[in-house]
């Protein structure tokens, strides 16, 4: 980050959305993160399964702030006024991908935050899941990681959809525990969409495990560190 002007300041605003949803995960039943290990040394496209809007509160709660992380959000949805915009920028670090005509290139425009450092979110399927199955994954994601040269990495999140359930489904409301498990980067390949996708669901139905991430301390330190001397 030393070459980007903005860095401290965006790292800072990562690490405070970090803190901000670790602490209401933590409210509303805990979070486990599994594989954060795994993540490479440089910036990549991250790839999970979506059936709440709260599965971006758990993604940023449990990847490490350093990374900066940027989430592509449905402009028709989160970019249309009142606080929705707000939101999205400010507690989630989004920026908007449009889902009928010229998605393919806000994606391709998300290559300069991978230039810059900075992890990109994407929901391949385009839409939360309404009954908990994952549903077939656009390809834009995999077009992105392929065109940045950075690893394409799948996750798998679960508990959100009991926790923040989509309007019109059977699911109740509750206090539930989180979890995010973190996979194997995808090598490049002409069945990389459908080998996320096919990891991703491994990745959900794996037993969930509780696992120690002490990223926030490193997060804090990484700040102090980065902070442009006056």
């Amino acid at each position: 980050m030393s070459g980007d002007p903005l860095g401290a300041p965006v790292l800072a605003g990562a690490v405070a959305r970090k803190a901000l949803w670790r602490a209401v995960l933590t409210v509303t039943g805990g979070l486990r993160v599994r594989g954060t290990a795994r993540l490479p040394a440089g910036a990549c496209v991250i790839v999970a399964n979506h059936s709440s809007h709260a599965d971006t509160a758990a993604l940023i709660a449990a990847l490490p702030a350093r990374r900066r992380p940027a989430v592509a959000a449905a402009a028709d949805y989160w970019f249309r006024g009142g606080l929705r915009p707000w939101i999205c920028r400010v507690l989630c670090g989004a920026f908007p991908v449009r889902r009928s005509g010229g998605g393919s290139a806000d994606l391709a425009a998300a290559a300069r935050l991978l230039a810059a450092g900075r992890d990109v979110i994407v929901y391949a399927e385009g839409t939360r899941s309404r009954d908990g199955e994952i549903g077939e994954f656009h390809r834009g994601a995999a077009r992105l990681a392929a065109a940045a040269c950075v690893p394409l990495v799948p996750v798998g999140i679960t508990g959100t959809r009991m926790l923040l359930p989509p309007k019109g489904t059977a699911a109740r409301l509750g206090r539930t525990a989180v979890g995010v498990r973190i996979g194997v980067s995808v090598g490049v390949s002409s069945d990389m969409t459908a080998e996320a996708r096919a990891r991703v669901a491994v990745l959900v139905t794996a037993a969930d495990e509780p696992a120690v991430d002490d990223s926030a301390l490193r997060d804090w330190r990484a700040v102090g560190s980065s902070w442009p001397a006056e």
